[in-house]
């Protein structure tokens, strides 16, 4: 007769099966067969004498005892992580999976060439790589890093700052010709602006400081966009003025193709951060990776 799973392997088996959301996906991951998934679930909620989800045939949501006993799961298996790998030491080798989540454009351009070389470097580590239009929640659990814009407001992640980040006002000169050039930031209400609607930032305002003065600015345009990448090609292409992060724009900017509007007011700044759980920091493949990235954007320059 097999052994009883241990405590612990139950707690991440049903954490896995939390973030897979789906028994069929947490069966595909485990590499096992639903039915099995199934029935490992029943003992389990057999064993604690309380339903842990919600399931129908396509998709699972926790009970109220099922979230407790997944944010204990989740504390108690952080810090058995985070104890062996104080005992391993710091020579221990990075290995095991590393998901890794980014913006569509700025991943793309920048975060996917960084984790090609962190891969030839750690062959030991499987690093799978989500690019979205918006940030994930946090508190969700379903990446170990994100790359992200702008300071986290969660004081429960950690960030390391790895760039600063201005944002930009800029055209092509071809609208800037044709329209002419904007002086003050009230005059952009009379221009064709591309907008940008990302994350629960305010669409069709932008905050805008020189000094000790502030004004908010009501724009408006016939063009928006969710991704930021079509929203400079828009702008490239003489169609309205674009306010972006400084990395996205800055070598365009270098060879004249968009030009800076308003160079002496800035809006709130989009610093580039990683952010990761608490309860990774102790985990050798998530240390390495963040070092890999804030060593690449102490040297890199715009």
């Amino acid at each position: 007769m097999s052994a009883p799973p241990s405590s612990s392997s139950e707690m991440q088996f049903f954490s896995d099966l939390v973030r897979c959301g789906s028994l069929s996906a947490a069966a595909r991951e485990l590499q096992v067969s639903t039915a099995a998934v199934s029935k490992r679930l029943a003992q389990l909620e057999a064993r604690l004498g309380v339903p842990l989800l919600h399931r129908t045939t396509r998709r699972i949501s926790v009970t109220a005892e099922g979230e407790t006993y997944l944010q204990h799961a989740r504390r108690i298996l952080a810090e058995i992580e985070a104890a062996e790998s104080e005992l391993r030491g710091t020579r221990m080798e990075p290995k095991g999976l590393l998901r890794v989540n980014a913006t569509l454009g700025f991943g793309r351009m920048h975060v996917a060439p960084l984790i090609a070389g962190f891969a030839r470097k750690h062959p030991q580590v499987e690093i799978q790589l989500q690019l979205s239009v918006n940030p994930p929640p946090l508190a969700e659990d379903a990446f170990d890093v994100c790359v992200r814009f702008g300071e986290p407001p969660d004081a429960r992640v950690m960030a390391r700052l790895l760039a600063p980040n201005r944002r930009l006002l800029c055209a092509a000169p071809a609208y800037l010709a044709k329209h002419g050039t904007p002086r003050q930031p009230h005059e952009l209400a009379q221009h064709s602006v591309i907008g940008i609607r990302q994350g629960d930032e305010a669409y069709g305002v932008w905050r805008l400081r020189s000094g000790k003065r502030t004004e908010t600015v009501k724009v408006r345009g016939h063009l928006s966009t969710n991704d930021g990448e079509i929203a400079v090609n828009w702008a490239l292409g003489g169609l309205g003025i674009v306010l972006r992060a400084e990395w996205d724009v800055a070598r365009y900017l270098r060879s004249g193709r968009l030009k800076e509007v308003l160079e002496n007011w800035q809006a709130p700044p989009a610093d580039i951060y990683a952010v990761y759980p608490v309860r990774h920091q102790g985990a050798a493949r998530v240390r390495a990776f963040v070092e890999h990235l804030a060593a690449h954007f102490a040297k890199e320059s715009l």
